[in-house]
């Protein structure tokens, strides 16, 4: 039987000279991307670089400043509070907010201002800081639903949905988007879709953000939740999709962990439908590197996010390796075919900016 959780939840001109002294110049993922030619490589023939829980305070005061490092991918931690019915941002707390979000409208109050906001208001501040960086982008967006969801109270995938285009709105990538053949006509899932190579350009994906879910650490842990985040979503876009609302998806659902062969294996009966949604995989580098065909994955166009990067041998520091050194491990592993590079390495712009082609 299922069981469900219960569980809960650049600088634009003119800007204030003390919010300015706190973010240095540093180069724009757009600008490195123009530099290397790699925007009109299609998005997934590209590697980039991601930041590991990009919400820390303890990482950056402001989550714009993660944003201003260029930086291909940020994290988000997310928890259902089923009490209060908001989307929580924190490592650890499911019923309070412990994160760099403000509440802001305007590019100046990205850096100023009360954080340990929830969801939405980390969400305005992406759709903001996109406003002022219009050449900036594609950004991946990673969500981890530390205890999943819980549709049970009100607080499942299509609330998410909801929740996301408020306040994304336009900018956000969606499974649908991927949809539509060039010459007419229309894929009949994500994965014919990817696989027939039907990813835009970089450059025409400037401003826009991908966003993508994966089963959060408690989740996983629980023996009573049989129910974890990728089936879940995969089943709501699938049925989204049967019902002939696919538009109304935000997210792409996630493999969460590395593995040999087609991982989407492991969904069988009733839920071997949910495979051709799924074109994310998130796992560990050091797994994926450790005899796992990877060229898989580049061949058939599907996103790949290695984690831990610093971990592949020999190891390199997760937080403060030189900038050569996190330059080698990134080129080494769009050699193995990442689409993104993830780590702690959140003082080194330079690496963060990086856009190589992939494999």
């Amino acid at each position: 039987m299922t069981v469900r959780r219960t569980m809960a939840g650049f600088l634009a001109t003119g800007l204030l000279a003390s919010a300015a002294a706190l973010v240095p110049t540093l180069p724009a993922q757009a600008a490195g991307a123009a530099a290397t030619g790699t925007g009109a490589l299609p998005f997934g023939s590209a590697t980039t670089v991601g930041l590991h829980n990009t919400y820390d305070p303890a990482a950056f005061p402001y989550l714009a400043q993660g944003l201003d490092t260029g930086t291909g991918m940020i994290e988000l931690d997310v928890w259902t509070d089923i009490i209060t019915k908001e989307w929580k941002v924190s490592h650890s707390n499911p019923l309070g907010n412990a994160n760099n979000c403000t509440a802001a409208s305007t590019p100046a109050q990205l850096y100023s201002g009360g954080a340990n906001k929830n969801l939405e208001n980390c969400l305005d501040d992406i759709r903001v800081w996109l406003g002022a960086h219009p050449g900036a982008g594609p950004l991946v967006v990673k969500l981890e639903l530390k205890a999943g969801f819980s549709a049970n109270h009100g607080m499942g995938p299509t609330q998410l949905d909801s929740l996301i285009a408020a306040h994304l709105g336009s900018a956000v990538l969606r499974p649908a988007d991927l949809l539509a053949k060039p010459g007419g006509g229309a894929y009949t899932s994500v994965d014919e879709a990817v696989r027939a190579g039907n990813w835009p350009s970089r450059s025409a994906l400037a401003g826009k953000v991908l966003l993508y879910a994966i089963p959060g650490t408690v989740e996983e842990g629980n023996p009573f939740d049989t129910l974890h985040t990728d089936v879940e979503y995969g089943r709501h876009l699938r049925d989204l999709a049967a019902a002939g609302r696919v538009g109304d998806a935000q997210l792409f659902p996630a493999v969460h962990g590395a593995a040999g062969g087609d991982p989407r294996s492991a969904y069988t009966g009733s839920d071997a439908g949910i495979r051709p949604w799924f074109v994310v995989f998130d796992g560990d580098a050091a797994a994926y590197t450790g005899g796992i065909d990877t060229a898989w994955y580049d061949r058939s166009h599907y996103l790949l996010v290695m984690t831990d990067a610093q971990n592949v041998a020999p190891a390199i520091s997760a937080t403060d390796p030189t900038a050569d050194q996190a330059r080698a491990r990134t080129t080494q592993l769009a050699a193995a075919h990442a689409s993104i590079v993830s780590s702690d390495w959140r003082r080194l712009p330079e690496v963060q900016s990086l856009v190589l082609p992939r494999g």
